[in-house]
């Protein structure tokens, strides 16, 4: 690759002058193709996103309490989002892979795509600072940041009715399992989910247990939700 495809491409993509073309090289290099690599950048970088992002629904989401902030978090910081991001910013087009990785279509790999975004954010942090890191990163964030659904959507439904019986001083939900169906590699799970305090009682199914107590509570919510 030229000499100046670092350089180029950061200045393109993120409008933004590096100081350390180095730094941006090895963001941009996989561990396939040569040292120095994106591994330390993309520890770093790790770091420096939750930091940012985390401030950044602290600030946005004034109510949302801690596990809130969490599943906001892990909307926006794994790795779909982040190599999506990858992807609008061409980064799969800049990286330097070993020839087995070019071979296999490693460019568009998502785990891959998402690290290298990561490297690509710590090299910002080192080489600007940390404004420099949150002014782009919370460019590239917002638009993800504004369509994030309420808080207490993100939540399951064995939690949202845990804390709608205990906001209201009620026993804890009981589940119970009913049965179980099929050969033991591919069972379903059939559970009740009963909420004394409430006369409220519902069943639910699935593959796992859990996933059948979700449905269960989910049904429970729902006979609550529609109830005069």
């Amino acid at each position: 690759m030229h000499a100046e495809w670092p350089q180029r491409w950061v200045r393109e993509r993120l409008g933004y002058e590096p100081g350390d073309p180095g730094l941006f090289a090895a963001a941009l290099t996989h561990r396939s193709a040569t040292r120095p690599h994106n591994e330390r950048l993309e520890f770093l970088g790790d770091a420096v996103l939750n930091l940012l992002v985390a401030e950044h629904l602290y600030r946005a989401f004034p109510d949302a309490d801690e596990g809130d902030l969490s599943r906001l978090r892990a909307r926006i910081v794994s790795r779909e989002p982040l190599a999506e991001i990858a992807v609008e910013l061409s980064l799969g087009e800049a990286l330097q892979l070993g020839s087995g990785e070019l071979k296999t279509g490693g460019f568009r790999r998502q785990s891959i795509l998402a690290d290298a975004f990561e490297a690509v954010c710590g090299a910002l942090y080192l080489d600007g600072g940390i404004e420099a890191a949150r002014r782009i990163i919370e460019r590239l964030m917002e638009p993800r940041i504004a369509r994030l659904p309420a808080a207490a959507a993100l939540k399951d439904a064995k939690t949202r009715l845990q804390e709608y019986v205990q906001s209201r001083g009620l026993p804890l939900p009981r589940y119970e399992l009913e049965r179980t169906e099929g050969e033991a590699h591919e069972q379903t799970f059939w559970v009740v989910c009963e909420v004394e305090g409430l006369r409220r009682r519902a069943s639910g199914q699935g593959r796992s247990r859990r996933r059948a107590e979700q449905e269960a509570a989910e049904h429970v919510l729902g006979e609550i939700e529609a109830a005069p």
